[in-house]
């Protein structure tokens, strides 16, 4: 892949990190579920948020199978419609891993931009489910999710892609 001009070449992503990113994840959601504000309609999907990133980053590692199976884990969490979840975060994975390449090659807050979308119709279906199943109207607090999962893309991009970015040692043989 041709790489943009002033970006720095990354070293490959270990699949121990990645997995422990997603767990890692997976564990605040389920904490900030428990926690004093309980699953309101503004927390973020922190897990939605690592999940696209990898969909993004590494999409032959984290694929529609991975978003399935802890879609299913927030489900059971949660103790939602079960599939609500796994849905979305599906919906959500085959759309980033379809939009990578283009994605990749925008600048952080251009792909905020680009990630939205991802983020939002994702919510919407989680709320449509939620609504053919009964439940109630969550609130117009709906909204703030995916915009503040958006807000967080440059902080995860930050921290995610850190252990692939250590300094490496220039040498005349080898500049890159």
């Amino acid at each position: 892949m041709i790489m943009r001009p002033g970006q720095p070449l990354l070293l490959p992503a270990s699949p121990l990190f990645i997995w422990i990113s997603l767990l890692g994840a997976l564990a605040l959601n389920m904490l900030m579920n428990m926690g004093p504000w309980g699953r309101s309609a503004w927390v973020p999907d922190l897990l939605a948020l690592a999940l696209v990133f990898w969909n993004v980053h590494q999409p032959l590692r984290i694929g529609v199978g991975v978003a399935f199976a802890f879609g299913l884990a927030m489900d059971v969490h949660l103790g939602a419609l079960l599939g609500q979840n796994a849905l979305a975060y599906t919906a959500m994975s085959f759309l980033a891993i379809s939009m990578h390449r283009r994605l990749l090659w925008f600048p952080v807050p251009a792909q905020m931009l680009q990630v939205l979308p991802l983020f939002a119709a994702a919510q919407v279906l989680e709320l449509l489910v939620r609504l053919i199943a009964g439940n109630g109207f969550p609130g117009a607090g709906i909204v703030a999710g995916p915009l503040i999962e958006t807000a967080l893309w440059p902080v995860a991009t930050m921290l995610l892609l850190a252990p692939q970015r250590r300094a490496h040692d220039p040498d005349e043989n080898r500049p890159l």
